[in-house]
C-alpha cells in the first residue's frame, strides 16, 4: 500500500507526454466527439466514462494486433496468448463480459475461449472508442464491462480518390505486415476497399530464448460500397479474416521433431449499414450477418475441435429531433445465432439462440452548464441446446433456457467553469451466461481443463457507480475516474477434485463479487512543443463469501503506473515536417492479489519496461510523400510476466526486446 500511495502521489507531481492531439489544450479536449451511446456527442456532455484513441494516436503505435494497439490507455488491458491473441478488459473484467463493436455490430466470434482472440484487421480500423462500465442499456447483453467501438475511416470528400500504402517490420519474431487501400466518392457513390497481410514467427526473450510455436500469420480483406445522398447514406460492408496462429504447449527436448499444434480462424462479415433522415429526427437501420469457423489441430491433417457459428445482428433505431430541449432514441437490437460441430472433439454442444432487446434513452441541456442523459431497456433471450451422442454415450443433453433482464443508467456532467468538469453516473448491468458455462462437457485444450457446464446458472447482473473530475488547462491537464461494481450471480469456475481424461475437472458456479477501483491520468505542456503525461490504473476485484486463496478474481491485471515524455521537433525544413521524439515508461507494480485455488494463477513480480520512439513526415511539394515512425519496445530486453499473460504459468515469459519501423504512403488520384 505505501507503494500505491507513493505512486498515487507522482500521479500528480511528475511528467508525462504524448502528442495525442484531442488532449493538447482544453479546447481540444472538450471538442472530442463520441458516437457510443445516443449518436455524434460532445466528450463533455457524457457522464460515463470514455476513452477515445484518435487515428493520429493509432498511426503513430506499433502493435502486432489491434487489441494491443489500445491496452496501455487507463483502465484498458489485455489478456494475451503469445503475440498473436489479444482479448481486451476494462476494469478488470474481460470474456464475454466485454463487447467488441465492428462495421456497427457486435463482433461474435465464439469469445468465451481463453485462446479466442478478436478477428479484426487493425490496419483497417481508424479510430477506438471505450467505454468503461454497464453498456447494457445500448448494447444488450455482454457489455457489463463495457464496449471497445472500432471505427472504420471517414467517406471521401465528394469528388475525391484516395488511397495509402503501408507496411512494417519487427525485429522480435521477424513479424512483417502491409496494407493497400483504395477509398473514392464520386457524384455521392462511396467506396473503401482494404487489403492486409501479416506473418510473424516465434518470438523471442532473455528468459525461454525462442518460445517454440508462437508464430502466427495473418491476412484480411474488407470493402465498402454505397451511397451518400441528401436523404441519408447506405453502406454495404463486406469483410474476410482468416489467422493461423500456433499453440504453444510445454513440451519435452524429444518432443521437438514433432508436428505443432495450430489453429484455423475464418471470419466472414456482411453489414448492411442504413441512415435515413425524417424531418429534423434519423433512422437507423442496420443488419449483418456472420459466420465464424475456429478449427483446432493437433496434426496438419487431423482436425479436433471444430465450431461454426453463424450470427445475424440487427438494429434499429429512432434519433428524434430536439423536443423542448430534449433529445431522444428510441429502438430494438438483437441477434440469431446458430453454432455447429463439425470436428471429431467436442467441448459444448450446438445450439441455437435469439434475443431481442427495446430500449430507449434521453437527455437534456440545463442552464448550459448541466448535461443529464440516461434510459432503460428491456431484454430477453432464448437459448437451445442440441444433445449429443459420443461413442454410443450421451455427451450432450438437450435443454432450453429464458433468460430476461431489465437495465438502465442515470447520470450527469456539471460544467462547473469550461475547464473543469463534474461527471456522476450509476448502471446496471445484464449478462446472459454463454454456452460455454451452461452445458460444456469436454477437455479445453488451451486450458488445460476439462470442464463441465451447469444448465441451472441464472444471469448474472451489476450495479456500478462511477465518479470522475476532469480539467483541462492549456498547461495543466487531469482526469481522475473513480468506481465501484457489484456483480450479484457472478459466474465462475470452481475445482471438484475429479480427474476426466487427464485433467482436473471443473464446475461452473455462481456467488456474488465486487470491484473497487480508480484511472488519472495528469498532463503537463509548459511549452507547446513538450508534453509530459502519467497514468496510473488500479483495481481491486473479489468474490464474496469465498476462502483467501479463492477470493480474489483471476487475471486481475496489475497496479500499472505508465509515464511518457514527448517532444515536437522544430524543423525549418519544407520537406521534413511533424518530428517528434518519445520516451515512455511504464511500470507494472507486483500482483498479489491471486487466485491461488487449484494452483490457478500465482503472484507476480513488479517490473519496469523503458520504450522509445521517434517519427516524421517526408514531405514533396507541400503533400506528405512518407510517415515513418521508429520505435523501440522494452529497450533493456527485461525479462518479465505480464499478470494477464496466458502462457505465464506455463513458464513462458512476455516478449523481449523488439525495434519496429513503420511506414505509410498517402496515394492522392
Amino acid at each position: 500500500m505505501k507503494a500505491i500511495k507513493f505512486l498515487i502521489l507522482l500521479l500528480f507531481t511528475s511528467a508525462y507526454s504524448y502528442a495525442q492531439e484531442e488532449q493538447d489544450t482544453c479546447v481540444h479536449l472538450h471538442e472530442v466527439v463520441v458516437t457510443g451511446l445516443t449518436g455524434s456527442t460532445h466528450i463533455n456532455h457524457i457522464p460515463s466514462p470514455v476513452s477515445v484513441i484518435s487515428a493520429n494516436e493509432l498511426q503513430k503505435i506499433t502493435s502486432t494486433n489491434v487489441i494491443d494497439a489500445i491496452a496501455k490507455h487507463p483502465g484498458i488491458s489485455q489478456i494475451t496468448t503469445g503475440s498473436g491473441i489479444s482479448k481486451p478488459v476494462i476494469r478488470g473484467l474481460g470474456y464475454n463480459r466485454v463487447l467488441v463493436v465492428n462495421d456497427g455490430i457486435r463482433q461474435e466470434g465464439q469469445q468465451w475461449g481463453d485462446e479466442h482472440g478478436i478477428e479484426i484487421d487493425g490496419s483497417a480500423v481508424h479510430s477506438v472508442e471505450v467505454m468503461k462500465g454497464p453498456a447494457s442499456l445500448m448494447y444488450g447483453s455482454d457489455a457489463m464491462a463495457g464496449v471497445v467501438i472500432m471505427h472504420d475511416a471517414p467517406i471521401q470528400v465528394l469528388g475525391t480518390m484516395a488511397g495509402s500504402v503501408e507496411g512494417g517490420w519487427q525485429s522480435n519474431a521477424n513479424l512483417w505486415n502491409y496494407s493497400v487501400n483504395f477509398a473514392g466518392n464520386q457524384q455521392g457513390f462511396v467506396w473503401d476497399w482494404r487489403w492486409s497481410q501479416k506473418h510473424a514467427g516465434e518470438f523471442e526473450n532473455a528468459i525461454n530464448h525462442q518460445v517454440r510455436n508462437s508464430q502466427f500469420a495473418e491476412q484480411a480483406l474488407s470493402g465498402m460500397l454505397g451511397f451518400n445522398k441528401n436523404w441519408g447514406f447506405s453502406h454495404l460492408k463486406l469483410s474476410y479474416y482468416h489467422l493461423k496462429p500456433g499453440i504453444v504447449e510445454e513440451s519435452d527436448e524429444e518432443e521437438e521433431e514433432l508436428e505443432s499444434p495450430f489453429q484455423q480462424i475464418h471470419h466472414y462479415k456482411v453489414a448492411l449499414d442504413n441512415m435515413f433522415r425524417l424531418g429534423e429526427g434519423q433512422l437507423k437501420a442496420l443488419i449483418g450477418y456472420q459466420q465464424n469457423r475456429r478449427q483446432e489441430y493437433e496434426e496438419p491433417d487431423e482436425c479436433g475441435l471444430d465450431f461454426k457459428l453463424h450470427s445475424l445482428n440487427y438494429d434499429l433505431r429512432y434519433v428524434s429531433p430536439s423536443w423542448s430541449g430534449w433529445t431522444m432514441n428510441f429502438g430494438a437490437n438483437g441477434m440469431w445465432q446458430q453454432s455447429q460441430n463439425l470436428g471429431t472433439e467436442f467441448l459444448i454442444p450446438s445450439y441455437n439462440l435469439f434475443d431481442v432487446g427495446v430500449f430507449a434513452t434521453a437527455s437534456k441541456d440545463f442552464m448550459e452548464k448541466v448535461h443529464l442523459s440516461g434510459g432503460v431497456r428491456f431484454d430477453t433471450r432464448h437459448l437451445h441446446s442440441n444433445s449429443l451422442e459420443d461413442d454410443g454415450e450421451m455427451r450432450f443433453e438437450q435443454f432450453s433456457r429464458t433468460f430476461n433482464g431489465f437495465t438502465g443508467s442515470v447520470g450527469a456532467i456539471y460544467n462547473i467553469t469550461p475547464k473543469l468538469d463534474l461527471r456522476v453516473n450509476v448502471a446496471r448491468g445484464f449478462r446472459a451466461p454463454n454456452l460455454s458455462e451452461l452445458g460444456s462437457n469436454g477437455e479445453h485444450e488451451g486450458t488445460l481443463r476439462y470442464e463441465i457446464g451447469n444448465k441451472d446458472l441464472d444471469p448474472e447482473g451489476s450495479w456500478q457507480f462511477d465518479f470522475g473530475i476532469d480539467y483541462a488547462g492549456e498547461i495543466f491537464s487531469t482526469k481522475v475516474s473513480l468506481f465501484a461494481n457489484r456483480i450479484y450471480n457472478f459466474i465462475f469456475m470452481e475445482k471438484t477434485g475429479a480427474m476426466a481424461e487427464g485433467k482436473d475437472v471443473f464446475n461452473y458456479k455462481q456467488g456474488d463479487a465486487r470491484l473497487l477501483g480508480f484511472e488519472g491520468t495528469v498532463i503537463l505542456h509548459p511549452i507547446s512543443r513538450l508534453h509530459f503525461e502519467d497514468s496510473f490504473s488500479y483495481v481491486d476485484a473479489q468474490q464474496q463469501n469465498q476462502s483467501d486463496d479463492a477470493k480474489y478474481l483471476p487475471f486481475t491485471p496489475a497496479p500499472r503506473w505508465l509515464s511518457m515524455l514527448h517532444y515536437d521537433i522544430n524543423s525549418r525544413s519544407k520537406a521534413i515536417q511533424n518530428t517528434f521524439a518519445e520516451v515512455e515508461m511504464e511500470c507494472n507494480l507486483e500482483q498479489n492479489h491471486v487466485h491461488t485455488a487449484y494452483n490457478t494463477e500465482t503472484r507476480t513480480p513488479a517490473y519496469v519496461l523503458w520504450n522509445a520512439s521517434a517519427g516524421t513526415d517526408i514531405m514533396l511539394n507541400g503533400k506528405r510523400l512518407v510517415k515513418l515512425t521508429l520505435s523501440a519496445q522494452n529497450i533493456f530486453n527485461r525479462a518479465y510476466q505480464n499478470h494477464l499473460n496466458r502462457l505465464k504459468e506455463g513458464g513462458f515469459y512476455n516478449m523481449g526486446r523488439n525495434i519496429c519501423i513503420k511506414a505509410i504512403v498517402p496515394l492522392s488520384l
